[in-house]
């Protein structure tokens, strides 16, 4: 095969350019520190890569909904601790109250004094906040949900926030189940809720229910009112208190925590001993039902505990899955480097003798 003198250039084009592609890319990985720059450079990896930095992202926002129901959980918890320190003190009150020789007429008033300062510092703890945010409303956070007489004007939403793929924890606690008893069997366990709507039929349907179910409670709560500044001895049962009217759905076997605050209040006022006495027995059923629900949010806050900790491990995996696949070797790299520039310099000599001839060494 003849070999012209072009053909010859167009070789020693192709090596150098060769040359020098290799010579750039190896460049760009010591100035990047990565083996792969581009998805074209390792299709496979850079598609794991991308796989194992996606899923770090997603845990990353996993642990950042942990951080917020971690704090609504140890807000909670606190509130439970003080909640359940205020019922004991109560319940100490109510026997000494309820013993003859030490509790007589003015005595019982001046308990009643510290019970009524109790009945308050239970509703601040029930409009408890973290940051703009109400812990004890359900899904009405922005406004208090407890007003100074005892009523709730919150709903019985749990707001549920994603942990991880498949989990999801409830990070609040609602006031009409820990101070009203409501969805509270007499063992002190959350009874079972209905499921979440499911299209906007379904929601109309709930929000129908919603506010059908806030009047009926309303006017039950009236009711009750009545009976506690009427006959104070009516008030407060020994097994059980009603958040709703008789007959409907919103009857429950828990007990509402601030009404038998206020009705042991009034009983110690005008020295009624038979109220005092049953209040204990109240007292005693409102501080298991806060010691379960207190329970409840501990095991909330080692679940999400747990989870964060599986979370952070899994975005260490992560950044090393990565590491491994992308990052480059720069003693490789730099030894390549040496490599691929001896390669250009031996190219350039070699391709300066082969196209050296010139047309004046032909016309000689």
């Amino acid at each position: 095969m003849r070999v012209t003198d072009k053909m010859g250039y167009n070789q020693v084009t192709t090596n150098l350019q060769k040359n020098r592609l290799e010579m750039s890319e190896l460049q760009n990985q010591a100035a990047s520190q990565k083996r792969i720059n581009k998805p074209s450079d390792d299709p496979i990896a850079a598609a794991r890569v991308l796989g194992a930095r996606s899923e770090e992202k997603m845990n990353k926002q996993f642990l950042k909904n942990i951080d917020l129901a971690k704090g609504f959980l140890e807000s909670s918890d606190q509130s439970l601790s003080e909640l359940a320190e205020n019922l004991m003190r109560a319940k100490e009150l109510t026997i000494q109250a309820a013993n003859d020789p030490g509790g007589g007429p003015e005595t019982r008033r001046i308990s009643a004094l510290e019970v009524e300062q109790i009945y308050n510092q239970a509703v601040q703890i029930g409009n408890r906040k973290l940051g703009e945010r109400y812990i004890f409303g359900g899904y009405r956070t922005t406004s208090a949900p407890f007003t100074p007489q005892g009523n709730y004007s919150g709903d019985d939403g749990d707001m549920k926030v994603q942990i991880t793929k498949d989990g999801f924890v409830a990070m609040n606690v609602t006031g009409d189940k820990l101070f009203m008893g409501q969805s509270i069997g007499s063992d002190g366990n959350t009874r079972v809720r209905a499921e979440s709507p499911k299209n906007s039929e379904e929601l109309q349907e709930y929000k129908d229910k919603e506010n059908e179910r806030l009047e009926q409670k309303k006017q039950g709560e009236e009711e009750n009112q009545v009976q506690v500044r009427g006959l104070a001895s009516e008030v407060g049962s020994r097994t059980s208190t009603r958040v709703g009217p008789k007959g409907t759905d919103y009857e429950t076997t828990g007990i509402n925590i601030l009404e038998t605050l206020k009705s042991l209040e009034v009983g110690l006022k005008v020295n009624d001993k038979a109220v005092v006495q049953e209040a204990i027995d109240n007292l005693d059923q409102a501080i298991t039902q806060v010691i379960h629900t207190r329970a409840q949010v501990g095991s909330r806050l080692m679940a999400v505990n747990k989870a964060a900790e599986t979370l952070q491990k899994q975005v260490v995996e992560d950044k090393i899955t990565a590491s491994n696949l992308e990052d480059a070797d720069l003693f490789q790299v730099v030894s390549d480097m040496q490599k691929s520039e001896s390669t250009l310099k031996a190219t350039l000599e070699t391709s300066g003798k082969v196209i050296q001839p010139s047309l004046m060494d032909f016309i000689k």
